[in-house]
């Protein structure tokens, strides 16, 4: 196997995780996963070596889940099952309590608009810089900015209406990436 697969191999725990916050469920999540998979790899000489594959790989899977979200659309409603809190740990307090918070964000990410859900999933999950962010998305480093803010502040005031004492967890804090 070349270095560059075995570097995508690496980034599928990443990948899905990704697609995870994208698609909202674990079985479309896992479809988005496979897809954009099999078209990186499918379209490997696309990628210009010395420039990052997870961001690549990134927005193959956006584009995908962009196609699918429209095809979808003149499909109508699916329902989804709500699997995101199967976490299971030896702290049966800890992993209930994670859990529970866990639930209460994905149900609050899941009422952001598409572009803020996609930035947090890059910024605060996957660690990517603002620059990185904006250039998967293919938007300015201030819009990244801007839409961060607003999800953040979503999530906050869905917070506090939900819980107004643990509303502080929910965000995960004030850790920018510029």
């Amino acid at each position: 196997m070349d270095v560059t697969r075995q570097q995508m191999v690496l980034l599928l725990p990443r990948l899905r995780r990704f697609c995870l916050g994208l698609a909202g469920s674990r079985d479309f999540a896992d479809d988005l996963t496979q897809a954009t998979c099999e078209r990186a790899l499918s379209r490997i000489a696309q990628w210009k070596p010395g420039t990052r594959l997870d961001s690549w790989m990134f927005t193959i899977a956006r584009s995908i889940w962009i196609n699918e979200w429209r095809r979808r659309q003149t499909r109508g409603v699916e329902v989804d099952l709500d699997d995101a809190g199967a976490v299971l740990s030896s702290d049966g307090e800890k992993a209930t309590e994670g859990a529970i918070l866990l639930n209460r964000v994905m149900e609050h990410m899941k009422q952001l608009p598409d572009d803020q859900r996609q930035l947090l999933m890059l910024v605060c999950v996957e660690g990517f810089s603002y620059r990185e962010a904006a250039d998967v998305l293919g938007i300015q480093v201030g819009t990244v900015m801007s839409r961060l803010a607003r999800a953040r502040q979503k999530i906050r005031s869905l917070a506090m209406a939900a819980d107004p004492v643990d509303a502080g967890t929910a965000t995960g804090g004030e850790h920018d990436h510029a």
